[in-house]
């Protein structure tokens, strides 16, 4: 039996990576925007226990960035959402987004106004994307401009 070849890629199982920032609706779900912050936030808090940050480092992460104290507790009634009059404030959630490293987090405000948050790096190319979709426009509407004068002549 040959022996599988561990040195080449497999092209198949490569997949893209994630451009917008956001979780996707698996996670956040439908229903109230405050029940799908929590999930979000509890979510966000899932993933940096996997990467090796408490809720405790989060929260002494969170009040070094603000200045002021964030509790574990506090962290807890943010990500419940039976918690429904403990929401958190927008420098906290900018702090939580630092301290955990999780950006899908912006996709939470983003796209409910049909916009996405990508990283800085694509800036550029979606400028130039601009840019040509722009240069088409103006181009199909000279044409359209110089078909109309041979036209008239």
């Amino acid at each position: 039996m040959a022996r599988r070849d561990t040195m080449t890629a497999d092209l198949f199982s490569w997949e893209p990576p994630q451009v917008a920032a956001s979780y996707g609706e698996e996670v956040a779900g439908r229903g109230a925007l405050d029940n799908r912050i929590a999930r979000s936030i509890g979510r966000a808090l899932k993933d940096a226990k996997e990467g090796g940050r408490t809720r405790a480092q989060v929260a002494a992460r969170m009040s070094e960035f603000l200045g002021r104290t964030i509790s574990e507790d506090m962290l807890n009634k943010w990500s419940s959402e039976a918690s429904g009059q403990h929401r958190i404030s927008l420098d906290a959630f900018i702090a939580l987004i630092e301290a955990t490293g999780a950006h899908e987090l912006l996709g939470l405000v983003t796209n409910g106004f049909g916009f996405v948050a990508v990283p800085e790096r694509y800036r550029d190319l979606i400028e130039l994307h601009l840019i040509e979709e722009h240069e088409r426009e103006i181009a199909s509407r000279r044409q359209a401009l110089e078909a109309r004068v041979r036209a008239k002549r």
